[in-house]
This record gives C-alpha cells, structure tokens and sequence, in this order.
C-alpha cells in the first residue's frame, strides 16, 4: 500500500473509478479525494477539469439522487439530502416538487392496503408522510381525498 500522496495521474484514476460506479456530486468527490491529493490546488484543477469534459456534474448527480429518493420521499427530505451532499442551492430550487402528490399517493398504497377509518389511522398516515418529507398541503389533500373512495 502507497503511503504518500497521488500523482496527478493516480488522482485522475481514482476519480474516475469514483464516478464509474456512480455519479458524485462536486463536494462530495472533493471530500473523498481530499485525503489522497498532494495539494488543495491539485484537488481543485481535477475537479474543474472532470467538469469541463462533463465526466463530474451536479446537477446530472441531482438528476439521478431524486429518481432514485422520489420513490420513497418528498420533495422536502430530497432537498434536504441534496443539500447535505453540497448541491448548490440554484440545483436544489431547480427540482421540482411537480408530481408530489402522485408520488405520496403511491407510498401510501404501498405502505397501506386499505383506506384509513378512523381519525387516529388517519392522523397516523400523516404522520408517516410527514416523516417522508411530504408538505402538510399534500397530506391533507391526500388523506381527505382517501376519505371519499
């Protein structure tokens, strides 16, 4: 095992193993690579130049983080993890929120077979959707809409 710091090169190989298996955001690339850069500097000047030949992309790396989540969670806890990632705020704003209904809609018949009965049910579905990172909007719209089928 090598105990110094990358070459340029290995750097660039290291990287691009990274992003082989799946896409990274900036800061998150930077955060793993820190470690094995001979300078902040090196660090940098790959980051920039991964991004100019469109290998390293945050916002094809937010395109694909909300896929994978929107099947599980709101548009609240998604920006919430693309935010913890070090996604710039100008990415997050441009996720959409559209469909959000639809996709509570679908975690709930999964979770649920039945519609809810009584109060408590209800009070506790919402709750398991607020969890989710749904917007209180949606869950009231949602679970009143239940209410009628």
């Amino acid at each position: 095992m090598k105990d110094g710091p990358d070459t340029p090169a290995e750097l660039r190989a290291r990287a691009l193993r990274l992003l082989a298996r799946r896409e990274h955001s900036r800061a998150e690339l930077g955060r793993k690579l820190s470690g094995h850069a001979e300078t902040p500097e090196a660090l940098e000047l790959l980051l920039i130049d991964l991004e100019k030949r469109k290998q390293l992309s945050d916002e094809r790396y937010a395109e694909e983080r909300v896929r994978s989540l929107s099947r599980k969670y709101g548009a609240a806890r998604i920006r919430q993890d693309l935010k913890a990632k070090g996604v710039d705020r100008e990415t997050i704003e441009r996720i959409s929120s559209e469909g959000e209904l639809e996709r509570a809609r679908g975690i709930l018949a999964r979770k649920y077979r039945e519609p809810a009965a009584t109060r408590e049910e209800r009070a506790r579905r919402g709750r398991f959707l607020m969890s989710r990172g749904f917007s209180s909007d949606i869950i009231r719209s949602l679970l009143s809409s239940r209410d009628t089928d």
